[in-house]
């Protein structure tokens, strides 16, 4: 059997032709770069340029050209100084994407991130002149956005619900009582359950799929009960012949045995939805109304700030997680917390749907969205790109409001004018910026609505680049 396919045995080897590392760095474009970059990095770089080629090479092609190789290698050491992980286009509709970071940042978010990158006062009392507390910091922008009597701020909400499990367990009750229902798998294939065994919890289920009744919690109920946990299922919905327990009647079941109710909130929405068309979402206020002791949720989704887990409830519950020795491997750093403060701020000042792009992406009208994709479509067909404009449908996504879309307008670029449209979708991706859009059907959809306005003519520009 032949090593290399269609070789014949005295047949020279097409691989020798390529020249080795030694003399592609003695080449003039790349001596006159040895100073600006280390010839480790040099070396790297070369190393790639080769095996790239010899992988063409194996697939049947022509080998590479000296120059080419060297062309290579510089765009190679070039796209070593991009930023990491590389910005981009986010033209999906989806608004919280997830792959794509989530939560996009506000302006006063980034400021005063940029701002806390240096020495700040993270836990430093400069009236006193001794050491503070980080975790003070945002617990006032908490309170005065959400009412609540004490807040603290983790990693994110995963680790909010380990610390509050770490917590409040102890050696006689280690017991959690959860419908089965609430059992969720979130991204990435992490579960739940597994998440919260870390604790040392044991978990009791209750219920059913779709329905969990009030008794349910209560004949669960025993002296190594710790807690009850309640599960917003943000991610997905049950729909048909469901039932599930109040949160109300939850609170009086768990104080009527002296037990906390801690809600896992999840998307962290701080404002009505009505407005935008879509149907309630518990707010963490009204969780706390309800009764629930402790609520957790994430400072990336709706919230539209870093990422974060944010619990609120009452003091002496919150300082009992404060104190728990978890908390500091659990802890953020100044320039999330300094971007988590500048989010909620904008809640105080009423600016969330000017000023926080989730938010003003939620309220964009769908006739704003027409006429910029209008003017996108007409931009490329002057140039010669058949495009469409296509009314569709915005995600939210995120693991938010599972399901709930948002009417809009899409570019859409047609197979029958450009071919292969996930060959396309992958230059565009490529490109730079990188643009990442969706083929769906017979069609490459671009969505305004998750393109900051002052991008389209880069978004224009970048899909002309695509088309060659």
């Amino acid at each position: 059997m032949r090593k290399r396919q269609d070789l014949p045995r005295d047949a020279p080897d097409p691989r020798r032709a390529l020249p080795g590392i030694d003399a592609l760095l003695r080449t003039p474009a790349l001596v006159a770069n040895q100073g600006a970059y280390a010839r480790g990095a040099l070396v790297a770089a070369a190393r790639q340029a080769l095996d790239e080629a010899r992988a063409a090479l194996a697939a049947g092609t022509e080998p590479p050209a000296q120059d080419a190789l060297v062309a290579r290698i510089m765009a190679l050491l070039d796209a070593a100084d991009d930023p990491v992980p590389l910005p981009v286009i986010n033209a999906t509709g989806i608004i919280l994407n997830t792959n794509l970071g989530r939560a996009p940042l506000s302006e006063a978010a980034l400021a005063a991130m940029r701002a806390a990158g240096g020495a700040a006062a993270l836990e430093y009392d400069l009236a006193a002149g001794e050491r503070g507390s980080r975790n003070a910091l945002a617990r006032d922008a908490l309170r005065a956005v959400t009412g609540a009597e004490d807040a603290l701020v983790v990693n994110n909400a995963a680790a909010a619900v380990l610390l509050i499990l770490a917590a409040l367990l102890s050696d006689e009750r280690r017991e959690v009582i959860i419908s089965r229902g609430q059992l969720i798998e979130i991204g990435g294939g992490f579960r739940i359950p597994d998440v919260l065994r870390q604790s040392g919890a044991r978990l009791v289920e209750v219920g059913t799929t779709n329905r969990t009744r009030l008794a349910d919690y209560a004949a669960a109920l025993t002296p190594a009960t710790a807690l009850i946990l309640a599960v917003h299922p943000s991610n997905f919905r049950v729909v048909g012949f469901t039932e599930s327990a109040p949160l109300s009647d939850l609170a009086a079941l768990a104080h009527a045995h002296n037990l906390p109710l801690v809600h896992d909130q999840g998307s962290g929405c701080l404002l009505d939805l009505a407005p935008f068309g879509q149907a309630p979402e518990p707010t963490p206020m009204q969780s706390l109304a309800a009764g629930a002791d402790l609520v957790c949720f994430s400072g990336d989704k709706l919230l539209g700030g870093p990422q974060a887990g944010i619990i609120l409830g009452d003091t002496a519950t919150i300082q009992r997680l404060a104190r728990h020795p978890l908390l500091r491997a659990l802890r953020v750093d100044k320039v999330t917390l300094a971007g988590l403060i500048a989010t909620l701020r904008l809640y105080q000042r009423g600016q969330a749907t000017t000023h926080i792009p989730v938010w003003r992406m939620i309220a964009l009208a769908a006739g704003a969205i027409q006429a910029r994709a209008t003017a996108l479509a007409q931009r490329l067909d002057a140039g010669g790109i058949v495009a469409e404009v296509l009314a569709g449908e915005s995600a939210i996504g995120g693991g938010s409001l599972p399901g709930a879309t948002l009417p809009t307008w899409h570019v859409a670029l047609p197979a029958s004018a450009h071919g292969d449209l996930d060959a396309l979708a992958r230059r565009l991706r490529l490109g730079r910026p990188p643009v990442v859009a969706r083929v769906y059907h017979d069609h490459l959809l671009l969505d305004p609505r998750t393109v900051p306005p002052e991008r389209d003519a880069e978004l224009g520009e970048a899909i002309v680049a695509a088309m060659g």
